[in-house]
């Protein structure tokens, strides 16, 4: 089944809380000289223009990058969260209007150096066909192909360091098992990696099928966070954002934790977030 398309939930809490995550991992391993291969297993479009008819639709947006956008000169003040915000404004026609939001692609990519590496994969043929469209340096490859398949047969890489976002839509149940079995056999072949993990927190908890696998596979100190916008029961749909860091960059958790201070009540008076490491017993 490959009906999910980014375009509808672009720049959405969700967003926020991933790739700024993203961004603060990326912006750490860059202060080290060796090369880097970054993966990126459900790459989508790469770059949303905000009034396209899909993401008009339902204007997640406007509860997610939106509003830190327009408080953007109060939060200059705030380090990880001023790199975003100037990184996405870079991006835009006019640096005055928010346009545009750019996907995993671009946060993974946009600072790549000569010897770094960018692999990217789009199994949807839609999604592929607008990532196809974007302009890319030489050491970016796109790939029509499932990305969780295609990150196992690519390791080990040829540079010194890894660096992947596995980033499904979950249409699947069987997606959080198959999520946490190519995670356990990237970190058995590449013991050093660092991987991000996105999942979304709905009332069915489906999430946590992911988080036990990873336990029972051994894997149980992963730097985890939250964010959500309400509590699971009063309403359908996703109430929050998870990410997974394995082998986070010292200090992450610090940085995250001020930028999410100052993002979380732009967001509503009921969004939350939380962080710490994920063991269990």
């Amino acid at each position: 089944m490959l009906s999910y398309q980014h375009a509808y939930h672009a720049g959405n809490f969700a967003d926020v809380h991933k790739h700024l995550t993203v961004h603060a991992v990326v912006d750490h391993l860059l202060h080290k000289a060796a090369s880097i291969t970054f993966v990126d297993t459900h790459a989508g479009r790469g770059l949303y223009p905000l009034d396209a008819s899909e993401t008009q639709r339902l204007g997640e947006y406007r509860q997610g990058v939106l509003p830190l956008w327009e408080a953007r000169r109060g939060l200059a003040e705030e380090p990880l969260l001023a790199s975003w915000l100037e990184a996405i404004a870079s991006v835009q026609t006019d640096s005055r209007r928010l346009e545009q939001y750019p996907g995993s692609p671009w946060w993974l990519g946009q600072r790549l150096r000569q010897d770094d590496r960018l692999q990217l994969f789009e199994l949807h043929p839609g999604e592929h066909e607008h990532l196809a469209l974007q302009r890319l340096p030489a050491n970016v490859r796109r790939l029509h192909a499932d990305g969780l398949a295609g990150l196992l047969a690519g390791l080990p890489v040829a540079t010194p360091r890894l660096c992947v976002l596995i980033d499904p839509s979950y249409e699947r149940k069987a997606e959080y098992g198959e999520v946490a079995e190519t995670l356990l056999t990237t970190m058995r072949k590449v013991r050093h990696a660092v991987v991000l993990v996105w999942y979304p927190l709905l009332p069915a908890a489906r999430h946590l099928e992911l988080l036990e696998r990873l336990r029972d596979g051994g894997l149980r100190k992963i730097w985890r966070s939250e964010l959500t916008l309400r509590e699971p029961g009063e309403e359908r749909g996703m109430y929050g954002s998870g990410m997974l860091v394995v082998n986070p960059p010292w200090g992450l958790d610090e940085r995250l934790a001020a930028a999410m201070a100052r993002v979380t009540p732009l967001l509503g008076e009921t969004t939350r977030y939380g962080g710490g490491w994920w063991v269990e017993e």
